[in-house]
């Protein structure tokens, strides 16, 4: 499995999604040079860690995207109208959104696609 997540630590690596390889390899991309698409996506969260985040304490690594295939591309050149974004950020919200604000905390996605620093989602059942 490949964990994803956006890199807020100072230094020359800011701002830059890190993936965690399957073989345990990790690299860094800057988000308007690719696009990143994830398919057979689980949502993680630490809740606790969050709510902390939430309530005033600084930052630290809380949630990143498990998926089990990921392919790198050219970056997207618009917005994706098919699907719903997706969104973290525990200042705002302890747990991972929707345009709707559900809490998709643990949530299996079909498919995650990044543009710039944005993710979109589709899930089949979600559109049902």
């Amino acid at each position: 499995m490949y964990k994803v997540r956006f890199n807020l630590g100072r230094g020359p690596r800011y701002m830059t999604w890190k993936i965690e390889n399957p073989d345990g390899t990790v690299e860094y991309l800057e988000p308007n040079d690719i696009s990143l698409s994830m398919y057979g996506c689980e949502l993680k969260n630490n809740p606790k860690a969050a709510k902390r985040i939430f309530d005033g304490a600084n930052k630290y690594v809380c949630a990143f995207i498990k998926c089990k295939t990921l392919i790198i591309s050219e970056p997207l050149t618009e917005d994706k109208d098919i699907s719903m974004s997706l969104m973290y950020n525990p200042r705002v919200k302890p747990y991972w959104v929707n345009n709707n604000g559900d809490n998709l905390d643990g949530k299996k996605i079909d498919w995650v696609i990044t543009n710039g620093r944005k993710l979109w989602f589709k899930n089949l059942d979600y559109f049902k």
